[in-house]
């Protein structure tokens, strides 16, 4: 690879249905990945400012050198060259072999073939590259086709998924299924008995079945506590830490274009995927207020992009949580977090848990004699992409803190005020880039003086509370105005660690 560390990306597509959406989807070279969107942003005085984005697969070409090696036929340039560019972008045209339009008799779609095929592809790029592993980029289903390889074909094979996969990225993946809040079940067991268009790929059967190596699989089907969106830590298994799952909270524009999905779905969705079954439970995780596809898909937007830009190419990942609260005594009170991350230089949002994106991060009373702490976020950083070499990364927390009053289940109304926060502030955090050592400085906006864009952290960095070389922890107060809420003690835990 002649010094490059940059690995061969491979992404994989999300479900078509049946004869007819196969037959679309393979019409389009890169099976969607290339479609950008367009929508308005608010500039000055209110006024509308038009917003392109280009495309992943464009952007990655652009910012980050990669290249698109195709030249009438990926399969065709894939056999006729011996050696090729490690930083190059591939689609696992999973698909092809089921379409109706090659004038061939279609071949039944089978998830696990799929993800067999995958694992093809996967080992020419790595024979013809020499590159170590490679990026799997997924979108919906294209997220289970990549557990099932990690999950069930590596295992069976005799095969480690640390020896070929390096990242794993999912939008909208439904890694517990997809269930819905209209009908009772009903609707789960007619999908599930009949196989609608193969719609049974996304009911618990089908799932313990791809998702399970053969010599583990009960064939009475799955245990009753088993749950699909877990991906057991065995040696050689895929690390958590090397997955981010993207989970959509907008269900609304969804219905655009596939109708009723988002109605039988719920409100807490993308529209097509429950919120609380789109990710990995211990992988990284970023909420946008984006749909599962189409106009204002998670694909097609900024918001995606830079999650996945920074978690492939970033050398700093960030953890933020709250740590050591204590909430009031009292049993009536639910109490909830809303977070919204930033980082300086970009267009969007990166993370957004917003009660009224039905995605709040719960504040559980803390448990008797263990630490309270509770993840608000988590994000990576790029060092290269400052704008200049002299300054250090920022990104921003928002913090707002709710009390419900509730009664045996019913809201109190007596003395609520609708969406108002008990706290809300913005702690503005520099880091360090990791050659220099990642130092962090972090202010309460409620500190500074005049605009955010205009602070500059000054003085030493805070105390690293971690000895462990290459990670850096540091505790922030809360400002006086939440300890009451929440207790002295409660700080914001910042961990910055160099990322690979």
């Amino acid at each position: 690879m002649d010094g490059d560390r940059r690995l061969p990306l491979v992404y994989v597509r999300g479900f078509a249905g049946g004869t007819r959406g196969i037959d679309r989807a393979v019409d389009d070279p890169f099976y969607g990945f290339n479609e950008g969107s367009t929508h308005i942003r608010i500039g000055a005085y209110n006024q509308p400012v038009f917003h392109q984005f280009e495309s992943p697969l464009l952007r990655l070409l652009r910012e980050e050198g990669y290249d698109l090696l195709v030249k009438g036929s990926q399969e065709a340039y894939l056999a006729g060259h011996d050696e090729i560019p490690a930083a190059t972008v591939w689609i696992h045209r999973f698909y092809d072999r089921s379409a109706s339009t090659w004038g061939s008799p279609p071949q039944e779609y089978v998830l696990e073939q799929a993800a067999a095929d995958l694992l093809d592809l996967i080992d020419r790029l790595r024979e013809k590259t020499g590159a170590p592993a490679v990026h799997l980029v997924a979108h919906s289903m294209g997220g289970l086709i990549c557990r099932c390889l990690l999950q069930k074909i590596l295992p069976d094979r005799g095969r480690t998924a640390t020896d070929c996969v390096a990242k794993l990225f999912t939008y909208g993946t439904p890694h517990g299924g997809i269930a819905f809040e209209a009908g009772g079940g009903w609707l789960e067991r007619i999908r599930d008995t009949f196989g609608i268009e193969g719609a049974d790929i996304f009911g618990p059967r089908r799932m313990y079945e791809y998702l399970t190596p053969q010599a583990l699989r009960d064939p009475d089907g799955p245990p009753a506590d088993w749950d699909p969106r877990e991906m057991p830590q065995d040696p050689g298994a895929l690390p958590l830490e090397r997955i981010f799952c993207l989970v959509g909270t907008d269900p609304t524009d969804y219905d655009v274009a596939f109708g009723l999905s988002a109605a039988a779905v719920g409100a807490r969705s993308d529209g097509l995927v429950q919120i609380d079954r789109a990710y990995v439970p211990g992988a990284h995780r970023a909420y946008v207020h984006r749909s599962h596809s189409g106009r204002y898909g998670m694909v097609n937007s900024e918001e995606g992009y830079q999650n996945l830009r920074r978690f492939l190419f970033g050398d700093t990942r960030i953890e933020a949580c709250l740590a050591d609260y204590r909430l009031p005594d009292d049993e009536d009170l639910v109490w909830q977090a809303e977070v919204r991350l930033s980082v300086r230089g970009l267009p969007v949002v990166m993370h957004e848990r917003l009660a009224e994106h039905w995605c709040p991060v719960q504040l559980d009373p803390p448990v008797e004699g263990q630490q309270a702490w509770k993840q608000l976020a988590t994000t990576f950083l790029n060092s290269g992409l400052r704008a200049s070499s002299d300054e250090p990364m920022r990104f921003i927390l928002d913090l707002r803190l709710l009390s419900l009053r509730e009664h045996h289940g019913f809201l109190n109304l007596g003395d609520h005020i609708e969406q108002s926060a008990d706290f809300s502030d913005t702690l503005v955090i520099d880091v360090g880039p990791p050659d220099a050592g990642p130092g962090i400085w972090a202010t309460w906006n409620s500190d500074i003086e005049g605009a955010i864009r205009d602070h500059r952290p000054a003085g030493a960095p805070c105390s690293d509370e971690d000895p462990t070389p290459g990670r850096w922890v540091a505790h922030i107060p809360l400002p006086p105005t939440a300890r009451k809420l929440v207790g002295p003690d409660a700080r914001i835990r910042i961990v910055a660690t160099p990322w690979d």
